[in-house]
């Protein structure tokens, strides 16, 4: 699954959505992960409420299943949840690699609902068989 992260370093996840000048964007599966490309946004890009910067980074993310954040406005999170891509907020700046080990390790594991249908949506199709009244019992 494609994995987008909002970054000004390109080693951490430390810009917020609207003024990120970067977003690099990963291919990652339980076993593998690995750099796909870099987007980088230029002009103003500070905070000002001007919503139009938002459509060039939706349009960059969309193939995407998660987008990590440092932080993202109301408007951003509903026009980035409305696009079927999942927003993730850190809470303080994170290694991107420790991030990609961490979801790795998620993926290998039983992945909660909201990361099954992120798995699901880039695969086009059912990935795992059991219910989630079968999860819920174990967890």
């Amino acid at each position: 699954m494609k994995v987008a992260f909002c970054t000004q370093d390109m080693k951490r996840v430390d810009a917020h959505f609207g003024w990120a000048k970067s977003i690099a964007i990963y291919e990652v599966t339980s076993d593998d992960a690995h750099f796909l490309e870099t987007i980088v946004f230029d002009g103003d890009l500070e905070e000002d409420g001007n919503e139009d910067k938002l459509a060039p980074k939706l349009e960059a993310i969309k193939d995407c299943s998660i987008l990590y954040v440092a932080a993202i406005g109301g408007s951003g999170a509903a026009r980035v949840v409305a696009a079927k891509i999942h927003p993730i907020k850190v809470q303080e700046p994170e290694a991107i690699d420790d991030i990609l080990v961490k979801l790795q390790g998620v993926l290998k594991g039983t992945p909660p609902p909201w990361l099954r249908k992120a798995i699901e949506k880039e695969q086009g199709k059912k990935t795992f068989d059991f219910d989630e009244e079968e999860v819920e019992q174990n967890a």
